[in-house]
């Protein structure tokens, strides 16, 4: 079991060079990546993978935790540099790329969904209330209404992303969601 000590840095960079490594596997369509490929990938040895990972689904697990940090952190970054509607905008358009993230790691990800795992429900949870500050700035301002909450976007935006097993789906998704959009800024009480 992983100690709760600050990792040395070698460690950290062994750490974080396995998961870009299982990561950019995953996006690359290798789902069926074995750890030996990945600590490969890494350039590490395998034993060096299991020390942070106890097994191939934890290492899932975890690249998927660290995609959705780093999602769930943009929207602070967006709300600083565009305008309430702008920022949301970009973070929808940055979920349905987390769709297409998604895509190339969904047969990976199968692995963890049968095990007891919050990782999908920490995440769904976690966007909603991402989604939830940028509709209370966008309502504030006047520019999106008020009536929608961001669990229920993010479900419309799951509807969205759920094509994505037909092929061209991504630009399709893109221009749905800007649809989407359109409708959360109708009749939106413009601030005065």
């Amino acid at each position: 079991m992983p100690s709760s000590r600050p990792l040395r840095a070698d460690a950290r960079r062994n750490r974080e060079a396995l998961l870009s490594a299982a990561r950019q596997a995953f996006l690359d369509g290798d789902t069926d990546a074995h750890v030996e490929e990945i600590a490969r990938s890494a350039g590490v040895a395998v034993g060096t993978l299991y020390r942070h990972f106890e097994t191939r689904e934890a290492l899932i697990e975890e690249v998927y935790r660290k995609e959705v940090d780093d999602l769930c952190a943009a929207p602070v970054d967006l709300m600083n540099e565009h305008a309430p509607d702008e920022a949301l905008r970009r973070f929808l358009l940055l979920l349905v790329d987390h769709a297409a993230v998604g895509k190339g790691m969904s047969v990976a990800l199968e692995s963890i969904m049968a095990t007891n795992s919050p990782v999908f429900d920490d995440a769904r949870a976690r966007m909603g209330d991402a989604l939830t500050r940028l509709l209370d700035a966008g309502s504030a301002a006047g520019t999106v209404r008020g009536d929608v909450t961001g669990p229920t976007l993010l479900r419309a935006l799951g509807g969205i992303c759920a094509m994505r097993a037909t092929e061209g789906w991504l630009d399709e998704a893109r221009q749905i969601t800007g649809l989407l959009l359109d409708g959360l800024r109708h009749g939106a009480p413009r601030a005065s």
